[in-house]
């Protein structure tokens, strides 16, 4: 079995059809702040911890109301502070939009402050807009990071495996937390690297992942279409490597439980109208329910909200469990990290914990 393998495979706990995870985005909704939304975090990234969840991810986005998630690393540190054992991870660092060293540095940095539980998972996307990525990159060239994306992906894994052959102009550089350091002067190994993957909403990322026998988690949440077909080609693409010996697909997935099916409609018509302000060039803080009630929707709005809602596994908790396993049966996924971009903090918390209930996941306070 391969070295890695335990620290990607989670146990499905209680009677979930595989392991469960988190993916937040610090929502900010009308009424609140980024403070709001970190703390709504923290305090999620320990429910989930608590009630069994696999990991939880951040993920970056910039210039935009309604996300506080702009710099996931620093997220993620304090995350570790207040977590013991749950995986934590970016879900995912926009890989062009940084130096390779620089994430390196970053997220050995977390590894050393949590040791064997973090997760570096990169895209190749902006997260963002065309000007505001050119900001970020300093350059308008946006094609050539999506395009270096392999060549970059290759650096960064040198510089976390501190493995550039001699001769190369980077073979002197250490990235700090790292290998380099991995020994003390009384023999104890200090932390290792971060877990890589790659994250997708096309095929690209997924035949990369397969050939370089990297886990990958496909954005189902909103790419649903290409769902089955990336999957398929990440598995048709696969070779081993000292990470896996076989395939591991995880697949993000928005979700909302409530006590009844119509309080859970009413909460995710606000990420839906969010979404649909972003989409037209409109992005803001997330929407009240009462908001996106009195919203006076078009025939063409309203037809894209049923689209989008109807990719979000919603209702009660036992329409929620079978949404999920209805899914992870279709899709063969190993893993689901599920997703609420909604306005309310309770209402999001709530959410996770009816889910937990509803696979009889087990309950960490009861033994506090």
């Amino acid at each position: 079995m391969a070295t890695e393998h335990d620290t990607i495979r989670g146990t499905a706990r209680g009677t979930a059809p595989v392991p469960l995870s988190v993916l937040d985005l610090a929502t900010v909704g009308s009424g609140t702040t980024a403070v709001d939304a970190l703390r709504t975090g923290t305090e999620l990234a320990r429910t989930a911890e608590r009630r069994g969840y696999h990991r939880f991810w951040m993920a970056e986005h910039h210039s935009m109301p309604g996300i506080a998630s702009s710099s996931p690393a620093v997220i993620l540190a304090h995350l570790a502070a207040h977590t013991e054992r749950i995986r934590l991870g970016s879900g995912g660092v926009m890989l062009p939009n940084h130096a390779p060293l620089v994430i390196a540095e970053q997220f050995g940095t977390l590894e050393a402050l949590a040791p064997g539980r973090i997760d570096l998972g990169l895209g190749r996307a902006p997260g963002t807009d065309g000007a505001t990525a050119a900001a970020l990159r300093r350059t308008d060239r946006l094609n050539e990071g999506a395009d270096d994306f392999p060549q970059q992906l290759l650096e960064l894994t040198r510089f976390l495996d501190d493995d550039f052959p001699d001769g190369h102009p980077y073979s002197r550089i250490h990235a700090v937390p790292g290998p380099v350091q991995a020994t003390s002067p009384g023999g104890v190994r200090s932390a290792g690297r971060p877990q890589v993957w790659l994250l997708g909403s096309s095929g690209f990322s997924a035949q990369l992942a397969g050939s370089l026998g990297l886990p990958f988690s496909f954005a189902h949440h909103f790419s649903a279409a290409n769902t089955l077909p990336a999957l398929e080609l990440y598995r048709e693409s696969f070779r081993p490597s000292a990470v896996l010996d076989e395939p591991y697909a995880a697949i993000g997935v928005a979700v909302l439980a409530a006590e009844d099916e119509k309080e859970a409609r009413r909460q995710i018509m606000t990420g839906a109208l969010s979404m649909l302000r972003l989409r037209t060039g409109r992005p803001g803080l997330v929407p009240t329910p009462e908001e996106a009630e009195a919203y006076p929707w078009s025939p063409r709005e309203r037809g894209f909200v049923d689209s989008w809602v109807g990719n979000i596994v919603h209702g009660t908790p036992d329409a929620v469990r079978e949404g999920l396993d209805a899914l992870a049966k279709r899709t063969g996924a190993d893993e689901m990290i599920l997703t609420s971009n909604v306005h309310g903090a309770d209402a999001r918390l709530r959410s996770y914990e009816l889910i937990a209930d509803a696979y009889g996941m087990p309950d960490g306070s009861a033994a506090a």
